[in-house]
């Protein structure tokens, strides 16, 4: 069975998938409040999807590349606080504490009617 004939810039190679080099995906800050490199910003070398995660490669200097997942950066979609204008909400100090109380309190009265 015949060949079906190549159009004419067809040179035996495959399409080019790989990032250009000069190519530049901008920076990217790490936001997540218990990472220890918070508050720093590093090049964006890749985007990939891992495991079903959005996940930036960044390049860091001294270490080389490492990932993170993109929703621990500025990258991340906006919340629906941001989106609705509203202050992200903080659980205050004194609201922990009359958890705990309360918390205390019915674990408490569980010992007791196990005592009856």
């Amino acid at each position: 069975m015949p060949l079906a004939p190549r159009g004419r810039g067809y040179k035996g190679r495959s399409a080019r998938t790989a990032l250009d080099h000069s190519s530049h995906l901008g920076w990217a800050e790490i936001r997540h409040p218990f990472h220890p490199l918070r508050g720093q910003r590093f090049e964006v070398l890749k985007k990939r999807r891992i495991a079903g995660v959005d996940t930036l490669i960044l390049r860091e200097c001294q270490r080389g590349s490492f990932s993170i997942a993109r929703e621990w950066t500025d990258w991340a979609d906006p919340s629906s606080y941001d989106s609705l204008g509203f202050p992200p909400q903080r659980l205050a100090a004194n609201s922990l504490f009359e958890l705990v109380t309360l918390l205390e309190q019915l674990a408490g009265s569980q010992s007791d009617h196990k005592k009856d």
